[in-house]
């Protein structure tokens, strides 16, 4: 199929993809109504178009946490992205490397640090979740510094795993053992060419960075059960001191939705936050991150880097979330459906469509520099 945009990316994604997989990824939780609120609502941001402006000269590069980029966006973490193409993750870093733009890589991610480090070519940032097992959480902020990853993001909107209906019906979750296995393989069998890349020759399937803490129990429905039991609901601010013993770095905090939250994450030293929902898959009815962003770049964004993400689909839905307040977009789902449809080329052309659509939003707003863009470019 021809691909223009990120819905196609989907489509091809969807097409290619067994369902477990497709739907894991696709999913929000519960009735998936902030799912749909974070595409819906930032769809309705209506932009001031301007005329006889000189946009001859455009210049999308920023810079975030003291390093230049060629674009505002970078690669959210996303788990078990790395099985929608063989050793997908270590592809996907490449892709971010050539397109300058950071890649995170997931504490749940299905390539581990060390291959991902040895994939990339420049420093990428790494994503971690408060686990029960401190010593596990040490020994991989350890790996992380020896992989010289340049940004921490540490995940706080995950005490315990959203409810996520898709799954169940999918039998990734809640049918284990033989039974679980087999529907799996049975939606797997009708993806030839997603068998063979990714089952086959995509192979040894450790699930990345958690495989030493499975102890050789590699199944999908391990990695849920392991999930359930070590994510620690008892997670609080003063945790944020042992991160930091740890990490020297810059340190973002991810899963903002409440400007007092953002506001403590400030007070605890964080150097940057990212407001999200975390892609409508955790408290469903909460609001999309385009509504929640502008009060709390309002609150914080003297004091820390905002960045936001949530049903980005477009260098135009980039170009609303900048006008909205933040400093930096993270793009989740875009980038796991360009994966999953053609690879590391897959992910380099949506960051070069991303890039076009962004040009033509900007040129016809009138702003030709990335500080340029705020809320005077939004329509009354």
């Amino acid at each position: 199929m021809i691909i223009a945009s990120v819905p196609d990316f989907r489509e091809a994604a969807r097409r290619r993809l067994p369902r477990f997989l497709f739907e894991y990824m696709d999913g929000g939780s519960y009735a998936e109504v902030t799912l749909r609120r974070n595409i819906s609502d930032l769809e309705d941001i209506a932009l001031r178009q301007r005329v006889l402006r000189d946009v001859s000269d455009i210049d999308l590069s920023t810079s975030l946490f003291g390093a230049h980029q060629a674009l505002p966006v970078a690669l959210a973490p996303v788990g078990l992205a790395g099985l929608n193409a063989r050793r997908g993750e270590a592809q996907a870093v490449r892709a971010a490397n050539a397109a300058n733009v950071p890649f995170t890589l997931s504490t749940v991610s299905a390539c581990p640090l060390p291959e991902v480090a040895a994939a990339a070519t420049k420093p990428f940032w790494f994503q971690l979740y408060m686990i029960r097992d401190r010593a596990f959480m040490q020994d991989l902020l350890a790996q992380a510094v020896e992989a010289g990853c340049s940004a921490l993001m540490f995940t706080v909107d995950m005490p315990v795993p959203g409810s996520r209906y898709r799954d169940y019906h999918t039998g990734l979750a809640g049918s284990g053992g033989l039974k679980g296995a087999a529907w799996r393989v049975a939606q797997a069998m009708v993806r030839p060419e997603w068998a063979w890349d990714v089952g086959v020759m995509g192979r040894p399937h450790h699930l990345g960075n958690v495989a030493p803490v499975l102890k050789g129990n590699t199944g999908i429905e391990d990695f849920f059960a392991w999930m359930r039991g070590n994510f620690d609901p008892g997670i609080n601010w003063r945790d944020l001191d042992f991160i930091r013993s740890q990490w020297k770095g810059p340190l973002i905090i991810k899963g903002i939705l409440d400007p007092e939250d953002a506001r403590e994450a400030a007070k605890a030293g964080a150097d940057g936050i990212v407001v999200s929902n975390h892609g409508g898959r955790q408290l469903d009815g909460v609001l999309s991150s385009a509504r929640a962003l502008p009060p709390i770049a309002e609150a914080v964004g003297d004091d820390l880097t905002v960045l936001a993400d949530g049903g980005i689909r477009s260098g135009l839905d980039v170009v609303r979330m900048l006008a909205l307040g933040a400093k930096g977009v993270l793009l989740g789902r875009a980038w796991s459906y360009a994966l999953a449809a053609r690879g590391q080329a897959g992910v380099a052309h949506m960051l070069r469509l991303i890039e076009a659509e962004m040009r033509v939003a900007m040129a016809l707003t009138g702003c030709t520099r990335i500080d340029q863009i705020n809320r005077s470019i939004l329509a009354a």
